[in-house]
Formats: structure tokens, C-alpha cells, sequence
């Protein structure tokens, strides 16, 4: 009884071990499966935005606040405005993997690696002049044709607002021959026209711009519209037409003093296509919560929007806009939900392929541990069939030995508790055959 204890003791303990042994490669493998099959979201992720101080590098800032909640750094790079940042999302080797982007600045050749995660907001194209009442809603008069001769700000190289700026004018048949056109920035542009350094000043920028407030404020500066508004709509696509009411400025002051019809693009999301698709969610869940407020141009919940002004939705910005915020990141942490989806996608497809294994894995054993026992049996019919052709007791003699190697054989034969039956028969009719042999014995004795 003390050998059988010690050899149920020593066969759990092998068990455990090989339990452990398979867990840990199991943990392992899964490990390397998620990291090669489906790796983790970086922990730093680039953002190109704009001038320091300007209106997208302040979004900036706030896109970096509640990234940082999830344990994810927003490294904010400026830059001169959406070509820039369209130039560095373009190229591999600066990464920069995330950016705003005015509609109407990419081309063909551009949309390659890119895609959007959805419009954000408004940015409108601000024309602003000195002198007194608004020249684009006088009859017969286009706003455009006052500033030949002019000095006028249109942005800095590597700016929407430039590159807008240039196809306006030219459309009307302005351009560096017949106005200084110069490549100032929107808080020097305001400063020089109120001091009346220059004439006019266009640029791109929201209506919560310190700069727009404080010239739509100014006595000195008068907001122009633009006319003929559907037709630029029209030829221009990516442009939308939007109106500043009489007063918003100020009201005591009434500022404007008459509705003003301005042009604005919509500022899109742009992400690299191989931008991981959590950071992508996680990107989008900011953008929910900063840009779906209401605003005097755009109503509650309008933004951020699934709309493709340059660049095609990515497949993640596709699913998020109809059915919201992944299921897993609406209850779990942001990593424990990245890695139990990553866990998933790595177990659907293995289950998938063992599911078969695993239903036909126990009938193979069990037919290999009958197998065993019916291998012995059948060796036991063969040497019952040979007793039987025998007719004296001397011509069986020789099977005795035969019959004792099969029965140390089935007293030594491992087998799983479940088949405990079927050796034990095997071992009971070993002994009636021993008897039947013993009793020919005797009988040819006799």
C-alpha cells in the first residue's frame, strides 16, 4: 500500500508540473500572439496643430488632457497651419501620426497613407478691412475688386489660410501685381490693421479667437462679407456658407452693425492609416467630448461629424459615429480594454481551429486506452484458439508461459481510472483461461 501511495503521489506532483508548464507557454504564446498579431497602442502618439497660441493648438492642448486620462501622451508639435501639417502626416520618417486639417488643402497625391476621423468644426474665412460700412452688401459693388493696391495679410507659407486666401483672390483677378499681399499671422495681422499699418487682413480662424473678437469689437476695422456667396459654395465644394449676425460682436455697440456672410471649411481629424485603432477611438472619444458642444455657428451634438471633405473615414472612424464609444472601453479601463480585445481577437480564430480537436480529441483517447486493453485481449483469444487445437495435456505445457507474460503484462498496463473496468475483466478472463488450461492439465494427467 506504502508503493502505490508513493506512485499516486509522485504521478500528482508530474501532473501539476505539467499544468504549470502548459499555463505558463499557454500565457506566453498569448503574449507573443497579442504583441505580433495584434500589438499594443503606443504610449506616445505625435499631434501636429498649429501656431503656438493659435486656435488649433489649443485643441491641441485640451486632446492632451484627456488622452493623458487613459495613460496615452499627446506629444503637440506647431507648425504653421494645415499645409504643414498635412506635409509632416505625409511623410513616414517625421512621426507625427495625428492632425487638423482645413478642407479644400490636400491633393491626389496626398491621400495616400492618410485618412480622416471625421469634421470637427467650422473654421471660417474672416475678411476684415479698415474703413466704414461693409463694401460687400453695397449694390452693384464685389468686395474683392477694394483691395487692388492694398496692403494685405493672408497668412503665413504652410497656412490654410493661405493657400484659401491666394484662390480667392485669384479667382477675382488679384495677385501680387496689383496688391502687397504679405505672409503675417493672425494676432500680427490684427495688431497692423488697427493700427493701420496695412488695409486688410484675411485669415482662417475660429469664432472664439482672441484676435476675431477683439477686431469684430474695434470701431477702427469693419468685417466684410463676401458676395455672391452660392456661386463660390458652388465652384469650391469644401466651402460653406455661414452668417455672423448683426450685434454677436457687441451688443451695446452693435457689432457688426449688419449681418456678415463669411466662407468656412470645416476642419477635419487626420490620422495616419496604420494609427492604431484604439488610439484612433481614443481620439474620436476627445473629439466628442470637445467639439460637440453648440456654437454660433454649428448646433449641439452636430460635430465631430462622419463626413469625408479630402480624405476617406477610416474604418474605425466608420463604426464609432454609428454605434459610439467601443463596448469593452465603455466599461473597462482603457489598456485592461485593449488587451482582453486583443485577447480576443487572438482566441477566435485558435478556438475556431481546435473547436474540431477538442471534439474529437476524447473519443481518440478513449480509443487508444481500449485499444491497449483490447490488444491484449486479443492475444489472449489467439492463445485460447492454440489451447483449443492442442490435444494433450504436454502439447499445452508450453502455453503456461505464454499465459504468465500476458497476465505480467496486464497487471503492469497504466491506465486512466475510467478504464479500470475493462483491465479488470481482462485480468479475470486471463485467470479463466488459467483454469481451463490447468483443468486440461489435469485431465491429461489423469
Amino acid at each position: 500500500m506504502k508503493d502505490i501511495r508513493e506512485r499516486l503521489r509522485a504521478r500528482s506532483r508530474t501532473a501539476k508540473f505539467a499544468f504549470a508548464a502548459a499555463g505558463a507557454v499557454a500565457l506566453g504564446a498569448m503574449f507573443w500572439g497579442i504583441s505580433v498579431l495584434n500589438p499594443l497602442p503606443p504610449r506616445t502618439v505625435a499631434m501636429t496643430t498649429g501656431p503656438e497660441g493659435g486656435a488649433y493648438h489649443e485643441l491641441g492642448k485640451r486632446y492632451r488632457e484627456i488622452l493623458a486620462r487613459s495613460g496615452v501622451e499627446l506629444r503637440l508639435l506647431a507648425s504653421e497651419g494645415g499645409i504643414e501639417n498635412l506635409r509632416r502626416l505625409s511623410d513616414p520618417r517625421s512621426g507625427v501620426s495625428v492632425g487638423f486639417m482645413q478642407g479644400g488643402a490636400t491633393g491626389d497625391s496626398e491621400r495616400v497613407d492618410l485618412v480622416s476621423l471625421g469634421t470637427v468644426s467650422y473654421e471660417p474665412l474672416w475678411f476684415f478691412w479698415r474703413g466704414t460700412g461693409n463694401p460687400g452688401r453695397k449694390p452693384g459693388v464685389r468686395v474683392l475688386e477694394r483691395l487692388r493696391g492694398k496692403r494685405i495679410s493672408i497668412g503665413p507659407e504652410g497656412s490654410g489660410t493661405r493657400v484659401l486666401a491666394i484662390t480667392l483672390l485669384a479667382a477675382n483677378g488679384i495677385d501680387r501685381d496689383v496688391a502687397q499681399l504679405l505672409p503675417l499671422t493672425p494676432q500680427d495681422a490684427g495688431e497692423q490693421l488697427l493700427s493701420g499699418r496695412i488695409d486688410a487682413a484675411l485669415m482662417v480662424a475660429s469664432w472664439e479667437s482672441p484676435v476675431v473678437r477683439r477686431l469684430l469689437a474695434s470701431d477702427a476695422v469693419e468685417p466684410a462679407s463676401f458676395p455672391r456667396a452660392d456661386a463660390y459654395t458652388a465652384l469650391y465644394p469644401y466651402l460653406n456658407k455661414v452668417t455672423v449676425p448683426a450685434g454677436v460682436g457687441d451688443l451695446a455697440k452693435n457689432r457688426p452693425p449688419a449681418d456678415v456672410v463669411l466662407f468656412a471649411p470645416k476642419t477635419s481629424l487626420v490620422v495616419r492609416k496604420e494609427l492604431h485603432p484604439a488610439i484612433q477611438n481614443l481620439l474620436l472619444d476627445a473629439a466628442t467630448e470637445i467639439h460637440s458642444g453648440a456654437g454660433i455657428f454649428q448646433k449641439a451634438g452636430q460635430f465631430p461629424a462622419a463626413e469625408s471633405v479630402d480624405l476617406p473615414l477610416s474604418d474605425v472612424a466608420r463604426q464609432f459615429h454609428k454605434t459610439g464609444r467601443p463596448f469593452l472601453q465603455r466599461y473597462l479601463p482603457f489598456w485592461a480594454a485593449v488587451f482582453l480585445w486583443g485577447l480576443m481577437l487572438l482566441l477566435v480564430p485558435v478556438v475556431g481551429a481546435f473547436y474540431p480537436l477538442f471534439r474529437v480529441a476524447p473519443a481518440l483517447y478513449g480509443w487508444g486506452m481500449r485499444r491497449r486493453i483490447f490488444r491484449l485481449y486479443g492475444e489472449l483469444k489467439f492463445l485460447e484458439r492454440d489451447l483449443e487445437r492442442r490435444d494433450s495435456a504436454g502439447e499445452a505445457g508450453d502455453l503456461v508461459d505464454h499465459l504468465d507474460r500476458l497476465e505480467e503484462r496486464a497487471n503492469h498496463l497504466q491506465v486512466p481510472l475510467a478504464y479500470t473496468s475493462l483491465l479488470y475483466n481482462l485480468r479475470r478472463d486471463i485467470q479463466l483461461v488459467r483454469e481451463r488450461l490447468a483443468t486440461r492439465r489435469e485431465t491429461g494427467a489423469g
